[in-house]
């Protein structure tokens, strides 16, 4: 009798345990699970901090940009949730809305839009999970500009989604990076190559035919690369680039792929990614309400006037120019989410691609991000459109596109 008394405690503690865990909802944006960026990354933080805590985690999809008021609301009114994420800067209005109805209930976001209301989250109950995605596009800016030089290409591509804040610093990042590279170029070797800058926004995150369309069309202006800047779009902008070596008949070398927020090296004829750890921020926020410290933070960086409860830069590792030690710990995040990937062939092929540009760029790239760290090298960023439009116009940074 006592034995059975005993597993009858056991039993109703656990289900006590059960039903104390805690409980994040992610949002997600119309990209999805499965794009091997964006969303992908934010359910990865997640689940490192579900594992580490103990905590459930909760995927909510959006369809359409229509779910995205419905989904916020309907996992406040749960009332089960200890984090709602939102993941992506389109859900900043909706977000806007239903957060001040919930007073006690956190919640955080990614890539909060910058600029005048509804297009802001300043919230008591709101931690704004945020980047510095100017720093790494410089160095993918300056990367693909010396490439192109070395190639006999005129030109870096990129395909960005929905203009805004967010995609403005990718954008001014990227011209950053590439004025940069032609000064350094003719510092070198004598002679300004003039690279150029040929851009899409195509209003759109999970558009793949319109980034395949895109992508074609850049390199067949004279891109040598393209530059992801639309998450899940990605993979119309890769299979562009794929295509592209199909028809020439050839297996490395130009045209390249330039991946976004996670490391996607592992893509075939990458070059780089410009990496954003939207992981990190999200297990970051997790953990502030699995440690009690959530509306401390948030009062105390809304005290500070600080963009958020977290801002991912160079210096903390939150956004950077892709490594080798990136790619071995990305291969296995993309075999998760369905990605077919020959271990040793993907190390080989990536390896030999970066060995074919010579130490002189490598060695440019290292001293641009030694200068970004050190402060030596303030690179320009944008918020608005009359911002980004004033970086476009300007003779130093207009690049040739229009």
């Amino acid at each position: 009798m006592k034995r059975i008394f005993v597993l009858c405690l056991v039993l109703a503690l656990g289900l006590s345990f059960a039903a104390s865990a805690k409980r994040v909802a992610v949002i997600l944006d119309v990209g999805g699970e499965g794009d091997q960026s964006f969303n992908d990354m934010a359910f990865a933080g997640a689940k490192q901090a579900a594992a580490e805590f103990g905590w459930e985690v909760v995927t909510l999809a959006s369809t359409s940009e229509s779910d995205y008021l419905p989904n916020v609301r309907n996992a406040a009114r749960d009332g089960t949730y200890d984090l709602i994420v939102a993941t992506g800067f389109l859900l900043t209005g909706a977000l806007n809305e239903v957060a001040p109805a919930f007073p006690d209930q956190p919640f955080a976001i990614v890539d909060v839009a910058a600029g005048p209301p509804p297009w802001n989250t300043q919230g008591p109950n709101i931690m704004n999970l945020v980047f510095n995605e100017n720093e790494m596009s410089a160095l993918v800016g300056a990367l693909g500009a010396m490439t192109a030089a070395y190639y006999g290409y005129s030109h870096l591509g990129a395909v960005l989604g929905v203009p805004g804040s967010v995609l403005y610093h990718f954008e001014a990042g990227l011209r950053y990076g590439i004025a940069w590279a032609n000064a350094k170029w003719e510092e070198i070797y004598g002679t300004n190559p003039g690279i150029q800058f040929l851009y899409n926004y195509i209003y759109s995150f999970d558009d793949e035919e319109l980034g395949e369309s895109t992508t074609t069309a850049q390199l067949a202006a004279g891109a040598v690369g393209v530059y992801n800047v639309a998450g899940p779009v990605g993979f119309g902008d890769h299979r562009a680039v794929v295509n592209a070596h199909t028809q020439a008949g050839t297996m490395s070398g130009p045209p390249y792929y330039f991946g976004v927020d996670a490391n996607q090296d592992y893509f075939s004829h990458t070059l780089a990614s410009g990496m954003k750890r939207v992981d990190v921020a999200v297990y970051e926020a997790i953990k502030a309400v699995e440690m009690g410290t959530f509306f401390d933070q948030v009062a105390t960086n809304a005290a500070a006037g600080l963009a958020g409860g977290y801002v991912g830069t160079l210096a903390n590792s939150g956004v950077k120019l892709s490594k080798a030690v990136d790619l071995l710990e990305f291969i296995d995040f993309g075999i998760a989410a369905g990605a077919e990937i020959d271990f040793y062939e993907t190390i080989a092929a990536w390896a030999g691609e970066r060995a074919a540009l010579p130490n002189e760029i490598w060695d440019a790239i290292t001293e641009m991000e030694e200068g970004i760290l050190d402060g030596s090298i303030q690179v320009i960023t944008a918020n608005t459109d009359d911002e980004m439009n004033a970086i476009r116009s300007s003779a130093e940074y207009e690049l040739g596109s229009p």
